[in-house]
C-alpha cells in the first residue's frame, strides 16, 4: 500500500512485516511489501550452517580437551608407577650391596682361616725344634730343612710358587729387582750374580719379585790410548825411487 494513500477511518495502520532468523538476527520489511522468500531461506540456511560449524568446533574442542585430560591422567599414573619402581629398585640395590659386603667379608675371613691353618703346623714344628735336644749341628740342620719343606708345601697348597731363578740366569726385570751390580769375570755380562731374596708367584701372577745382584763386566777397549803399531815400511822406503844410471 502506498503510504501517501489516505487510510480509511476505523482501519488500523498496517504494521511492517518482520521475521527472526535462527541465528537471532531479524529481517524487517519496513515497506510492508512481500519479502523475497528465497533470500530469506538462503540467509536462514547460512545461519544454520554457521551454527552447525560452531557446534562442531565446540564438540571437537571438547573431545580434544577430554583426550588431553585422559592423557594427563595416564601420565600421572605412569609417573606414580615409575616412582614406585624406582623406590623398589633402590631398596633392592641397598639390600644387594649389604649382602655383597657380608659375602666379601665372609670370603676374606674364610681365606684368612685357611692360611692360618696351613701355616700353623710349621710354627708348631719350629717350637718343637727349639725344645728338642740335637746331638750335633747337622741333625739340627736337617730338622730345620724339614720344617722349611713343610712350609713350602703349605705355600703351594695356597697357590704360591717360587720363581725359578739361579745364578747365571739372564736378568729379567719383569720378575726380578736389581739391588746392585758386581763384576765377576767368570760370569757373562747382564746375568744374575747372586740371589738375595727369592721371588714368588700367586696363581700365575707375580706376588713378589726376586731381589738379585746383576753382573756387570767392565769391558775396556784393547788400546785405550790409541797406541797402535805403525805398519812396516816397504823395502825401498829408504831410497824411494831407484837412481837413474
Amino acid at each position: 500500500m502506498n503510504p501517501e494513500t489516505p487510510q480509511p477511518a476505523g482501519v488500523p495502520p498496517e504494521e511492517p512485516f518482520s521475521a527472526e532468523l535462527p541465528d537471532g538476527s531479524e529481517v524487517v520489511d519496513m515497506d510492508g511489501d512481500a519479502m523475497d522468500l528465497q533470500a530469506l531461506a538462503d540467509a536462514a540456511a547460512a545461519a544454520e550452517e554457521a551454527r552447525l560449524k560452531v557446534a562442531k568446533a565446540a564438540q571437537s574442542a571438547g573431545q580434544a580437551s577430554a583426550e588431553a585430560q585422559r592423557q594427563l591422567e595416564e601420565l600421572v599414573k605412569r609417573e606414580g608407577e615409575l616412582m614406585e619402581q624406582q623406590r623398589r629398585l633402590a631398596a633392592d640395590f641397598n639390600n644387594f650391596r649389604n649382602r655383597s659386603q657380608r659375602d666379601i667379608q665372609l670370603a676374606v675371613d674364610q681365606a684368612e682361616k685357611r692360611i692360618h691353618n696351613e701355616l700353623l703346623p710349621a710354627l708348631d714344628n719350629f717350637e718343637r725344634a727349639l725344645e728338642a735336644n740335637y746331638p750335633d749341628l747337622e741333625t739340627f740342620r736337617s730338622g730345620v730343612d724339614l720344617i722349611r719343606k713343610q712350609f713350602m708345601d703349605a705355600l703351594r697348597r695356597l697357590g704360591v710358587e717360587p720363581i725359578a731363578l739361579a745364578v747365571g740366569d739372564p736378568f729379567d726385570a719383569l720378575h726380578a729387582e736389581a739391588l746392585t751390580t758386581l763384576e765377576n769375570p767368570a760370569l757373562p755380562d747382564g746375568v744374575v750374580a747372586a740371589v738375595y731374596e727369592k721371588g714368588f708367584n700367586l696363581r700365575g701372577q707375580l706376588l713378589r719379585p726376586a731381589r738379585v745382584v746383576v753382573n756387570r763386566r767392565m769391558l775396556l777397549p784393547a788400546d785405550p790410548f790409541n797406541t797402535q803399531e805403525l805398519p812396516a815400511l816397504p823395502d825401498d822406503a829408504d831410497g824411494g825411487a831407484d837412481p837413474v844410471n
